[in-house]
C-alpha cells in the first residue's frame, strides 16, 4: 500500500497516454533530457519504499530462527509487519502539511530524516520495542516520500512523458521489493537496515545536482524570479528561443485560474451534504465492500508475509526464490495493467481477476492441504499456482479499486471522499495483516 495512494494516477496517466500518443508523441526528444533527469531523480525515492515493505517478511523470517537475538511473539510479528500500513497515511498526512509550504523537494528530502533514523533505530535493536520504532519510522517516511513525487513529476515532466515517470516511479518501489527479497535470502537483517540507508542517499544528491523546484510551486508563493530560472534550467537545451518566459507566463495565468476557481468552490458543509446524495454513499459503500474484499482475498498477504506464508504451501523451492519471484511477476503486471484496461475496460478485468484468484488459490490450498497430511510429496504446482493468482490479482483486485476512488465519485466531493476511502482501505489493510499471524 506504500504506493498504492498513487496507484490511481499511475493507471489514469497511463491508460491516457496509451488512447492519445502517436509515433511522434513517444519518440525521444533530447531537449527534454533536462526535465527528464530531474523527474527521475524524484521518481527514484519510491525505490526505498519498496524495500521498507519488504523489509518486514524477511525480518520476520528471519526472527523466527531459533539463533535470534531477538525473540518474538505472533503479537509481535503482527505489529512488526502491519504497523507500516497505518503508519502510510500518517505520513500523507504531513505530506499535505509540508508539500505546499515547504516545497515538493524539500519534502522529498524531509522524508530522508524518518528513513534513515528508522533504519539505524532498526539495525541498532537489541528488543522489541526498538524495533517498533524503527519501523513507525520507515512507515511515515514511506508516505512522506510517495506523493510528492508523483506531483513534482505533473508539474516538471512534459505532457507525453508524464505518465511514463509516474509508470517508473511505481516501477522503482517493485523494484525495491524485489532487491530486499533477494538480499534476504543471502544476508542478515541487521546489515540489510544498514545498506538500506543509502537507499536514500542517492536521490537526495541526484535532486540537489538535477531537480530544481516545482515552477508551479514557486508561482503559487509569488516567487516568479526563481520560477523563471527553474524553468530557464529545464528547458535549456530547446532550440526554441523564450521557451522559458513563455512557459512561465502559461503557469503564471494558470494560477490565477486556480485561484479564481478556489474562491468559488462549495463551503465545507456543502462538501459534507455532498455525502448524503446517492451520487455520495452509493459510491462510499460500493468502495467500501470492494477494498474489505480485496484485502480479505490475501493479496497483501502475499506481499507482506511473503516468505512465511510461501513456507506453509509446501513447495520443494526455496521460499526466497519464489518470493523474488513473486515481485518480478507485480513488476510485470503492474506495467501490463495499464495496457489491459485500456484495452478491456475495468468491470471484465475485475470479474475475470475474482474468478482466476479464486481457481488457483483453491487449487494451491488443495495441494498444501495433501502435502501436509503426506498424501503426495512437496512440488512446485502451490508456487505456480500463487504466482498465476498475484498475476491475475494485480490486473484487477489489486489495482482498479484505487482507480474507482477517483471514477465514482462526483468533483465536489472527490477530494475529500478519496481521502476517506485511502484511509478506510489502510485500516483494513492494518487489520487483515494485524490477524494473519493467528489463523
Amino acid at each position: 500500500e506504500y504506493y498504492e495512494l498513487s496507484y490511481q494516477s499511475y493507471l489514469k496517466c497511463c491508460t491516457t497516454t496509451l488512447r492519445g500518443n502517436t509515433t511522434s508523441d513517444i519518440t525521444m526528444d533530447y531537449s527534454a533530457l533536462i526535465e527528464i533527469l530531474a523527474c527521475l531523480s524524484a521518481a527514484s525515492f519510491h525505490f526505498g519504499s519498496g524495500v521498507i515493505v519488504g523489509f518486514g517478511a524477511i525480518l520476520v523470517d528471519q526472527l523466527e530462527l531459533p539463533e535470534s537475538n531477538i525473540k518474538v511473539t505472533k503479537e509481535d510479528i503482527s505489529w512488526i509487519v502491519s504497523v507500516v500500513s497505518l503508519m502510510v497515511p500518517v505520513g500523507s498526512v504531513i505530506t499535505g502539511c509540508l508539500v505546499d509550504r515547504i516545497g515538493r523537494l524539500n519534502t522529498l528530502r524531509a522524508a530522508t530524516i524518518p528513513y534513515v533514523t528508522g533504519w539505524i533505530c532498526i539495525a541498532l535493536a537489541d528488543n522489541f520495542p526498538l524495533l517498533m520504532v524503527g519501523r513507525v519510522l520507515t512507515g511515515i517516511s514511506a508516505g512522506l516520500a510517495c506523493n510528492p513525487a508523483v506531483v513534482y513529476i505533473s508539474e516538471v515532466a512534459r505532457p507525453q512523458y508524464r505518465s511514463t515517470f509516474i509508470c517508473i516511479a511505481v516501477s522503482f518501489a517493485s523494484l525495491g521489493l524485489i532487491v530486499v527479497y533477494a538480499k534476504g535470502a543471502y544476508l542478515d537483517w541487521r546489515f540489510i537496515s544498514w545498506t538500506s540507508i543509502s537507499y536514500c542517499i542517492m536521490p537526495v544528491l541526484a535532486t540537489y545536482l538535477l531537480s530544481p523546484e516545482s515552477p508551479v510551486w514557486l508561482i503559487s508563493k509569488g516567487r516568479t524570479e526563481r520560477a523563471l530560472k527553474s524553468l530557464t534550467y529545464l528547458h535549456r537545451r530547446s532550440n526554441k528561443p523564450g521557451l522559458a518566459d513563455q512557459r512561465l507566463e502559461e503557469l503564471v495565468q494558470e494560477h490565477k485560474m486556480k485561484q479564481r476557481l478556489a474562491n468559488q468552490r462549495s463551503s465545507g458543509l456543502g462538501v459534507l451534504q455532498g455525502f448524503t446524495k446517492p451520487t455520495g454513499y452509493k459510491p462510499v459503500f460500493l468502495l467500501a465492500a470492494i477494498f474489505t474484499f480485496q484485502q480479505l482475498s490475501g493479496l497483501y498477504i502475499t506481499i507482506f508475509y511473503s516468505i512465511t506464508f510461501l513456507k506453509t504451501v509446501g513447495t520443494s523451492i526455496n521460499p526466497y526464490i519464489s518470493t523474488i519471484g513473486i515481485g518480478m511477476v507485480r513488476l510485470v503486471m503492474g506495467l501490463l495493467t495499464s495496457v489491459l484496461l485500456n484495452k478491456f475496460g475495468r468491470r471484465p478485468l475485475f470479474l475475470i481477476s475474482g474468478i482466476g484468484m479464486t481457481i488457483f488459490i483453491f487449487i494451491s490450498g488443495y495441494y498444501t492441504k495433501e502435502i501436509s497430511q503426506g498424501h503426495m510429496e512437496s512440488n512446485i504446482i502451490p508456487v505456480i499456482c500463487i504466482l498465476i493468482y498475484i498475476s491475475v490479482g494485480v490486473i484487477g483486485f489489486m489495482s482498479i479499486p484505487w482507480t474507482m476512488t477517483a471514477e465514482l465519485f462526483p468533483i465536489e466531493i472527490r477530494g475529500m471522499a478519496q481521502s476517506l476511502m485511502m484511509g478506510f482501505a489502510s485500516l483494513v489493510t492494518f487489520a487483515t495483516l494485524k490477524v494473519y499471524p493467528f489463523m
